[in-house]
């Protein structure tokens, strides 16, 4: 297993080129993806059916040869496992029931296991199927960001909901923040026990907290799971990936004890490379010179190359790829990375 690239990292190794894959590279952009999930029906029918989400999981790594495979499933399956009637709209993302203070206790987690198991089983039918040189990565959304759409019942540009229902309602934040981590951490750990390599935690909207928050929404319920995780597998690594989080990060790292850090786009240079001199760093081409591609796109990957590549490097994007990649500029991507 250690043979694998993108473990060598983790364990804070320098790699070069460095492995390489891309946040949602099981996606839209590609049309193997989009005939799979016009043949699955729902959303969520294609993350619970093990066939098909194995299928997807493994069409960008057909194609492109990536390092890395990342199962393909939801952050949403969480609060879907707690009967929160999620639902993804087209044209408005994903829905589901907002959550009130009081409803919190009710919250029943003892599905969780039966509910989620198609997703274990497509953790373990990958790791029969990939090739033996690609990584396996599993993943949960972080509390923090998973709450947020509990709270709001839809995505938001700045959290708001959930912040005020953080500051107004404490002690119901933190026991549905605590319900959460607990949940998230056992997922992981099935996933792990499954045949993923390593695992990334999510929290895509660390960034709209302030320093206070940070410390009690995001840093201490990531810290749970990461703790609960390792009791039960040693050694797991794990990769955090706060985005927006800036000059929290090295907090962030130090807080939660994760491996490895995701650097969003608007991470410095400078202030990535300050990061990797305390342990791996992921990251961070902005998915916008994907889609321009040409100088835009060879700037970004070599400026990244040249300040990260002397360290312990995973190469990504500083989020997820957008629908609009035209597949060449992937292609383009990767011989730039790997030539």
């Amino acid at each position: 297993m250690e043979q694998r690239k993108l473990l060598r990292v983790l364990s804070g190794e320098t790699v070069f080129p460095p492995p390489v894959w891309l946040m949602r590279q099981a996606g839209r952009y590609l049309p193997e993806y989009r005939a799979t999930r016009a043949a699955a029906g729902s959303f969520l029918d294609l993350c619970y059916n093990p066939d098909l989400a194995t299928e997807v999981t493994l069409q960008p790594i057909r194609r492109f040869g990536f390092d890395a495979a990342i199962l393909f499933s939801d952050i949403l399956v969480i609060p879907d496992a707690l009967r929160r009637n999620v639902r993804f709209v087209v044209g408005e993302g994903p829905q589901m029931d907002p959550i009130a203070p009081h409803e919190i206790e009710a919250l029943d987690p003892g599905r969780a296991e039966t509910h989620l198991a198609p997703v274990i089983a497509t953790v373990a039918r990958l790791r029969a199927e990939l090739p033996a040189e690609t990584a396996l990565i599993g993943f949960c959304g972080a509390p923090w960001t998973v709450a947020t759409y509990m709270i709001a019942g839809h995505g938001t540009p700045d959290q708001a909901p959930a912040r005020l229902f953080g500051y107004r309602h404490p002690e119901a934040m933190d026991a549905l923040l605590a319900l959460l981590a607990e949940m998230s951490a056992e997922y992981l750990i099935r996933q792990l026990q499954a045949g993923a390599d390593c695992v990334q935690i999510f929290d895509s909207w660390a960034g709209v907290l302030d320093e206070l928050s940070f410390e009690r929404f995001s840093v201490g319920p990531t810290r749970r799971i990461v703790d609960r995780v390792r009791a039960a597998v040693p050694g797991a690594r794990i990769i955090g990936f706060a985005k927006g989080a800036g000059p929290l990060l090295e907090r962030y790292r130090a807080g939660t004890g994760v491996d490895a850090i995701g650097l969003d786009w608007s991470v410095p240079f400078s202030h990535g490379a300050a990061l990797q001199r305390g342990g791996p760093v992921q990251g961070n081409l902005d998915p916008l010179r994907l889609i321009a591609g040409g100088r835009a796109l060879d700037e970004g990957v070599d400026a990244i190359l040249e300040t990260l590549g002397g360290g312990p490097l995973i190469f990504n994007l500083g989020h997820g790829i957008t629908p609009e990649a035209p597949i060449a500029h992937v292609e383009a991507l990767l011989r730039r990375v790997r030539g």
